[in-house]
């Protein structure tokens, strides 16, 4: 499924959408440029969840555990993963083999790690069609005129 958001608040109101359907052991992996909005398509997929504390990307900590929502909400940004080793060190398998919901921003760097059944998403920019366009692509989610 493809939709477009014109706006922040629109692209935030999606991940609430998803959020709010999303079940235990649900893994997202989310690509997208510098700037394209990954974090707040993030923060709609935590207030979807219930989660009300801020969420910011975990950059230097790799991964960043919420447990103030209906389910624990695991959300990692690889950016800056040298090697597959440092996954290993975080226990990454707990989290995306677990009962909560893992997003994981930057995914396409750790592929080969990512379980079978992940739900892709990826968030493009067209500055033709203004600074605030975006073109979300959604892959292996079950969605309902999200």
């Amino acid at each position: 499924m493809v939709t477009e958001t014109y706006g922040a608040e629109e692209t935030f109101a999606l991940g609430r959408r998803i959020g709010e359907t999303a079940h235990p052991g649900m893994v997202l992996s989310l690509t997208g440029d510098l700037g394209a909005g990954k974090t707040v398509f993030t923060q709609g997929v935590a207030a979807g969840l219930g989660i009300e504390e801020a969420v910011n990307s975990p950059t230097f900590t790799i991964v960043q555990i919420y447990d103030g929502g209906r389910l624990p909400f695991y959300h990692f940004d690889v950016y800056r993963i040298g090697d597959m080793e440092e996954m290993d060190e975080i226990g990454y398998e707990d989290c995306f083999y677990g009962d909560g919901v893992c997003l994981v921003e930057w995914a396409d760097l750790i592929k080969e790690l990512l379980p079978e059944d992940v739900c892709r998403i990826t968030i493009e920019k067209d500055l033709e069609k203004g600074f605030d366009y975006r073109r979300i692509t959604l892959e292996g989610l079950e969605v309902q005129r999200i």
